[in-house]
Order: structure tokens, then sequence, then C-alpha cells
């Protein structure tokens, strides 16, 4: 007979599968949970980071990843097609145990959700929260089907529109940006298929990302992407496009009593830097530490895990915007700096370091005391 679950996981993408996951290693009974009747399809998240990589090593699933992600060995920066400066990364320099790869985030949920079916655990899907309560002793919640269920803590990576978070009245403070973004997976002949590229232009910004194969991901705002292709690229099949807005939050706090926090729920941010979903899945590395610790007696070790989390987390979010309201501005004088700072800064070896490690997750240690 199973264990009772000691940890309800609400929502089933990379944050809550690896949360069930670095859980179960722990010898933790989960249980995971997601309203939506059936796992990502689209690629979403596109940056494994090497941080990530190391976290998930003896998961088995960084071998997975690895086995049929795409790699990225430089990003190109331009102004109006005409290059400012090329980030080569020295990954001997950064002292990392693996390179940042590129996978569609539906594949990185695919394998998480495979390494914990060997766990016998699977998510339970068309089933979602609706409310909590919480005392000293426990957590219960309900359930979309009618049921409540009781457990000692509960982990809520139920994303943006966290159902936990405004369960628990907690603020989501930050800011938006009005301009609708963006985002589309297409088929290009013309760039490389292991570099970035990123025009700077008076109209918006122009982001291509190598994503498998000839598949690429353009990210941008302004005239439609695929009309304002550089010169010699042409399209070929579109997979999956988008519009969105961008938003910068922080929740107010990433645990109330029984109750924590992360990956979307807890902080959402732009794209620019592909720190989303490896964020979260530091989150979850971080829970899973904290909430066994105090699931075996050590009490305060779950208050624990908002005190770890919530300055590194910030601090993420602040560095990202910072970087995307720089490559965001259209301004004449962000245009003239640009022009006259990029090629300047990209010969100091200190400061592209600095730029490519947040880019890489290496900005912050992770700790889990």
């Amino acid at each position: 007979m199973a264990s009772a679950p000691q940890v309800l996981i609400v929502g089933a993408g990379p944050t809550g599968l690896a949360a069930a996951l670095f859980l179960t290693r722990r010898g933790v009974p989960v249980r995971i949970i997601d309203a939506a009747p059936q796992p990502t399809r689209t690629s979403k998240a596109l940056g494994v980071n090497p941080r990530t990589l190391k976290l998930l090593e003896e998961t088995g699933v960084t071998a997975a990843i690895e086995a049929e992600a795409q790699g990225m060995r430089a990003l190109r920066l331009h102004r109006l097609g005409r290059p400012l400066a090329t980030l080569t990364i020295d990954w001997a320099a950064l002292d990392v145990d693996h390179r940042m790869v590129i996978l569609p985030q539906a594949r990185t949920e695919a394998l998480l959700t495979d390494a914990l079916a060997a766990f016998g655990v699977a998510p339970e899907r068309s089933l979602g929260l609706i409310g909590l309560s919480q005392t000293a002793d426990a957590v219960t919640a309900g359930l979309s089907d009618g049921s409540t269920i009781t457990v000692p803590v509960l982990f809520a990576a139920d994303g943006a529109h966290s159902v936990a978070r405004k369960a628990l009245g907690l603020g989501f403070p930050g800011d938006g940006w009005d301009e609708p973004w963006q985002i589309l997976d297409v088929d290009l002949t013309g760039p490389d298929a292991d570099e970035g590229w990123i025009d700077l232009r008076p109209t918006g910004p122009f982001v291509c990302l190598p994503f498998s194969g000839k598949t690429f991901r353009l990210i941008g705002f302004g005239p439609p992407l695929l009309e304002s292709l550089p010169a010699g690229w042409t399209a070929g099949t579109v997979h999956w496009s988008s519009d969105f807005h961008i938003s910068h939050r922080m929740v107010e706090t990433m645990s109330v009593g029984r109750v924590c926090l992360g990956g979307d729920a807890a902080h959402i941010h732009s794209p620019i830097g592909a720190r989303g979903m490896n964020l979260g899945i530091e989150d979850a590395f971080v829970l899973a530490a904290c909430a066994a610790d105090f699931l075996s007696g050590q009490a305060g070790r779950l208050d624990d895990y908002g005190r770890i989390r919530q300055p590194v987390d910030a601090a993420v979010v602040r560095r990202v915007r910072v970087l995307t309201a720089a490559v965001r501005d259209t301004s004449g004088g962000a245009d003239l700096i640009r022009r006259m700072a990029i090629p300047a800064l990209s010969r100091l070896p200190f400061v592209m370091n600095r730029i490519i490690r947040v880019g890489m997750g290496l900005d912050h240690p992770v700790t889990v005391r």
C-alpha cells in the first residue's frame, strides 16, 4: 500500500515535476496535480543552463537532456544588421561541468516525467486546486473534483496566475509593459544553427535563438518578425506563435506556514536571459531539501526555504528587468549608447564574463542552508 503523501505539489510544469523528483528521491511521498488535461505541447522555455544540469545530474535527467539537446556556441549582437560584437562562451573559464543547451520545454517536462515514473509517481491531470486552509499542523487543499486532501506541506508551482498565491492573499508586486511582444518557432535558412542573434533596431529588438536543427525561436516587438528577417534569411514552416506582454513581479513572501511557492507562482520576468524555468528548478531543489528536513523533525526548516530563495529570486528578477529594459529601449540616446558602448564593452573580459554568468545561471550559489 502506497504511503500517504507528505507533500502536495500543485502544478506539473518543470518546477513541480522537479520538486516531485527531488522529494521522491529523498524518500518523501508526494502527490502532484495539474489543472491542465495534458502536458505542455509547445516549446515555451528553451534554455537549460549549466546550473540546472548540475542540479539534475544525479537524477539521470541531465544525461537525457544532453543526449537530444542543441548546443549554442555564441551570441552575435547587431545594430540595424551591422555587427556590434560577438559573445563567444569560454566554457573552460566558466569552470562548469555542463554547457548550456537548448531543448523545448515540452521535452524537458517529458524527461522529468519519465524519471518520476520510475518511482511510480505520475501527475494527476485535469485536477486543480480551488482553495486551501492551514493550521499549525497541516494544510487542507480543496480540489476541482470536489475532494479535499490534508497534508503536512503544500508546494505551489501553479504558474503566474497561482490559485495558491491568491488563496494566501499574497501580493505580486512589480510592473508590466504595454507593448505586445511576438514569439514564434519557425524553420529558417540563413542563420547558423549553433549561434544566437540579436539585432537592436529603432523599431524594437529582433532576437533569434537556435532551437533544433533548422528550427529557430524568434522574439521581439514592433514589425511582424517574419517581415523583418535579416538580409539573406528565408522562413519556412511556422511551428508555433504567440503574443505576450512582459511583466516583472516577485511575490511578497515565498513561504507562509506550511505552504511554499516556487517558479512562476512566485516570480515572473521576461524571457530575455533564459532564467524562468531554470530558476523554478532551483526553487524545487531547495524546497526538497528544506521540506525533507522539516518532515524529519527539523522545526523551522520550511521557513528557511523562503529565507534562502526570496533574495536570490528577487535579485534575478531585477537583473533580468534591467537587461530587458536595455534591449527594449528604442530611444535615440539608447541607440547611441549601444553603438558606442557595446563594441568597447565586448573587449572587456570581466564585463562579458559577468553578463554571461547571469545568462548561465551562475550569478549566485545554490545553497540549502
